[in-house]
């Protein structure tokens, strides 16, 4: 069964492939000769203009004149088909390739005999897989009425046979030239998502350098001054600090090393733990929920109110000066159902009162992609930072359980 997946994805894969080359030029010599060989099948129309020449029903003159007239048309038709390999032409000179291609198709009927009207299939292909839509849906018939009227003029029957070819394969044509053009803009979408993709990793790594590294190095800066203030009188104290710098900084290690690695999802109960040492150890009086109940929250929203409140105690630590910190964690009925509420106050000054950083706009992103909504602003009396995710009601965890 799992061969069969196998062939069956493998199979999907190579005519994705296939499509994805489709109105490209060719890449290296084995895809040149195939879509050579592919065009070469449609010059099957071009073997009775051939056999009227060497049948020997003109003079020599007219032979000679007949072969570079037949080389000059398949010249222009091969041009046409090979129009996107080097340099790609542009509209105006393939509008006038297609009316020189038909004028010289109309000449050679007119000068050789009708065996010569099959050249008005290749005018007619021509259209319809180079020009836009519209403009190809009045030239195929066009092209066919062209080559009545020449027809006509040579008094045989065989334009009327030829016209259903002439307007049938054009039309197919306009078909090929459609899927060609689809091709090629999926390509074009495909390399922009593949770029969209790329952008939202790297916004991924900046945001979560931001909320692994930011926290522990203000912790390490904080340890640090503490323990340059204590080192001449306090030596013990400013050992401990350095004892803690040294546990920090392998922790920070261990979180970037988790981070290249995979995703890393921050617990709860474990961001409260750190919450405690470093408020504790910026003289901050902490007031901290008890052990956090979980029950029915998803590991993203989960990681999301996890990575909030180490963002908000970073915030709390470096740039609010505040004397008192609260955090609860609450579950709320809402209109729009339950929620499991993250609420960070502090008492200090709120920051710089500028437009959000860096880190509340990688929170509101986290916690959107969670399901979830921040805010964030001044209060009466200092900050405040308040995270929300949904949380499914007991009944309906242990229904779905």
């Amino acid at each position: 069964m799992n061969a069969m997946t196998q062939d069956s994805c493998s199979s999907e894969e190579q005519r994705a492939e296939r499509l994805t080359l489709m109105g490209q030029p060719p890449r290296n010599r084995r895809e040149r000769l195939r879509k050579s060989a592919w065009i070469g099948v449609w010059l099957v129309f071009l073997s009775s203009p051939v056999h009227d020449l060497v049948s020997g029903n003109h003079t020599t003159g007219g032979t000679v004149a007949g072969w570079f007239g037949l080389a000059a048309f398949v010249g222009l038709y091969l041009a046409l088909v090979f129009r996107n390999m080097g340099r790609p032409y542009g509209r105006r000179l393939v509008g006038c390739l297609i009316l020189l291609l038909a004028a010289l198709a109309v000449l050679l009927c007119l000068t050789l005999g009708p065996a010569w009207l099959g050249l008005f299939c290749y005018v007619s292909v021509s259209c319809g897989i180079i020009l836009p839509l519209q403009l190809a849906y009045w030239a195929i018939p066009a092209t066919g009425g062209v080559m009545l009227l020449v027809g006509l003029h040579g008094g045989e029957g065989e334009a009327g046979n030829l016209l259903l070819l002439v307007l049938l394969i054009g039309y197919a044509m306009t078909g090929v030239g459609q899927l060609i053009r689809t091709t090629i803009e999926l390509r074009k979408a495909r390399a922009t998502v593949a770029q969209l993709a790329a952008n939202e990793e790297r916004l991924r790594l900046a945001r979560d350098l931001h909320d692994l590294l930011g926290h522990s190095l203000s912790l390490i800066t904080l340890k640090s001054e503490l323990a340059g203030r204590m080192l001449p009188a306090h030596p013990d104290k400013a050992a401990q600090q350095v004892a803690d710098i040294e546990q920090v900084s392998r922790q920070a290690l261990v979180d970037v090393r988790e981070a290249v690695t995979g995703y890393r999802r921050p617990r709860l109960a474990a961001e409260l733990a750190g919450t405690q040492v470093a408020l504790t150890a910026a003289g901050v009086t902490a007031e901290l929920p008890a052990e956090p109940d979980l029950t029915g929250i998803s590991e993203d929203s989960e990681a999301a109110l996890a990575w909030a409140l180490r963002e908000a105690v970073t915030n709390v630590v470096r740039h609010s000066g505040a004397q008192r910190c609260t955090v609860e964690l609450l579950r709320r009925q809402t209109l729009d159902g339950p929620i499991l509420e993250l609420s960070v106050e502090d008492n200090g000054s709120g920051g710089s009162g500028k437009a959000p950083g860096n880190g509340l706009t990688g929170l509101s992103e986290r916690l959107e992609k969670a399901g979830g909504t921040l805010e964030a602003g001044r209060t009466k009396h200092g900050f405040r930072l308040v995270a929300r995710v949904s949380a499914p009601a007991a009944a309906d965890v242990g229904s779905a359980s």
